[in-house]
């Protein structure tokens, strides 16, 4: 790890004279001007009223909006680290986003400084190492769409608006993870500022402990700036989306169970998610192919269904943005890891969505899923059998923050209903693990990391003496 000295030469003495103003831990709007006078020019410290200071301290979900003192735009992890500083010597709580795409409370929201990695937004793709360094600062159609011209593709976001930072930190299930895994079993490297405000690039040779825990360990070990990803050649590729009616949903169980027990090709694969608001019903599927052609028939049954489709050969961005996204809600997400998606277990899965404004998703993967990595992470640090290959992945949205309590009851029941179902039908996923990017508020730790807890919370101590990245929100280990 290499520290950077210039920068935080430079601002010993600027540290030094805010710490004698005798700083009041809740006068956050005087760490701001710390930071605005301590960065380089390239970095920006915004304030509400500006249009820059709402678009930074902006989520999806109102459950993960709040005001905060100011919002920081830094331009390089150099200005990073010396804002984690800064933040450090005051003890100012922070967030960092980058999509913005977290549900749960404070992830990516605070009442101090809101970090907003908007500027790190540069896709770099490297021919001869087969690599694209991403910023964090992005979206995944903004990294899709840089990458088209080269022909390649990383593993990715399903979602055109989900951002770079929260997925790949978080583990990154894809519809190219039949194929290639994880997007977390693509990582390269990271650049990581740490909670002393060095900056290093973090390899699994270099680091081993930090690239097994900042894969699936999210920010608990510093600030990822960009993430060095795999890429793979990327023709066209064959899908699109398909609306059933509730008249039409056997038919659809059908050709679901039947698609999950016969079709093995890594190539394929479905996104269901089922719907029902307001006393109507629908789901949309997603059907992927990733060659311009499927072979004959892995997709008939669900082709011959009345419904409305829009299926072509297209471009993989444009597969991307076929999934509608709802902003603006007071959202929850759940998680249910299972081996398969048998008739019974689709039909259970669409009596759920009769209970409230839900959505229930199905994403059916192959028993290869967690195959294609050898190096350990934190998510998943199980990759045998009992972490199950498939799951239903379940979002609520609601507006009354009254709810919050009852919603949060009635996802947890569902969810927990789910599992014993698939338990009590004979798959092998009791002790299965939570996917943290879709786990509730207030989950134990351990139901998302399992034996790997203890192991990553010495990694954070080393690492992070002072408890640094505990002023920002998120899983904390």
């Amino acid at each position: 790890m290499t520290l950077l000295q210039g920068p935080f030469a430079a601002i010993s003495g600027l540290i030094g004279l805010f710490a004698s103003t005798g700083l009041q831990s809740t006068n956050y709007n005087a760490t701001c001007q710390a930071i605005a006078a301590s960065v380089s020019s390239a970095s920006k410290v915004y304030y509400n009223g500006s249009s820059e200071y709402n678009d930074d301290i902006d989520n999806w979900a109102t459950t993960n909006t709040e005001n905060s003192a100011c919002s920081f735009e830094p331009a390089n992890a150099q200005d990073v680290g010396i804002a984690l500083q800064l933040l450090a010597k005051d003890q100012t709580p922070f967030a960092v986003k980058g999509g913005g795409h977290s549900a749960n409370s404070g992830f990516s929201s605070t009442p101090g400084v809101q970090i907003a990695m908007t500027q790190f937004s540069e896709v770099v793709y490297d021919e001869s190492a087969q690599t694209a360094t991403i910023g964090m600062g992005l979206v995944w159609k903004d990294v899709y769409s840089a990458l088209e011209q080269y022909n390649v593709i990383v593993v990715g976001g399903k979602s055109s608006s989900v951002g770079v930072g929260g997925f790949v930190l978080g583990g990154g299930y894809s519809y190219l993870s039949n194929e290639y895994g994880l997007s977390v079993d693509n990582i390269v490297s990271f650049e990581l500022v740490m909670p002393n405000g060095t900056v290093a690039n973090i390899t699994s040779s270099s680091s081993p402990d930090l690239f097994y825990g900042l894969r699936g360990g999210f920010n608990n070990f510093g600030i990822a700036t960009t993430v060095t990803l795999n890429t793979y050649p990327q023709s066209q590729v064959w899908g699109g989306s398909i609306v059933y009616t509730e008249d039409q949903w056997d038919a659809f169980n059908n050709a679901t169970a039947n698609f999950v027990s016969n079709v093995t090709d890594p190539k394929a694969c479905m996104y269901s998610t089922t719907n029902y608001v307001e006393g109507v019903g629908a789901i949309l599927t997603i059907l992927f192919y990733n060659a311009p052609t499927p072979p004959d028939g892995i997709f008939d049954e669900f082709l011959a269904i009345s419904s409305v489709q829009d299926i072509s050969t297209r471009t993989y961005l444009s597969i991307i943005e076929l999934l509608p996204l709802i902003s603006g809600l007071r959202s929850m997400f759940l998680w249910v890891p299972i081996e398969e998606f048998t008739l019974s277990m689709v039909q259970m899965v669409q009596n759920q969505t009769l209970r409230s404004f839900v959505s229930y998703d199905l994403v059916p993967l192959l028993p290869s899923l967690y195959s294609h990595s050898e190096t350990p992470s934190a998510f998943p640090s199980l990759r045998d059998p009992g972490q199950g290959h498939s799951f239903v992945e379940v979002l609520y949205g609601w507006t009354d923050a009254n709810d919050d309590e009852a919603i949060l009851q009635l996802g947890t029941a569902s969810a927990a209903y789910m599992k014993q179902f698939a338990v009590n039908a004979g798959q092998n996923v009791s002790n299965a693990l939570i996917y943290p990017n879709a786990a509730p508020p207030d989950t134990p730790l351990a139901d998302m990391y399992g034996d790997a807890l203890e192991t990553l919370q010495s990694i954070r101590s080393a690492v992070d003496p002072g408890d640094v990245m505990g002023l920002a929100g998120g899983w904390k280990f």
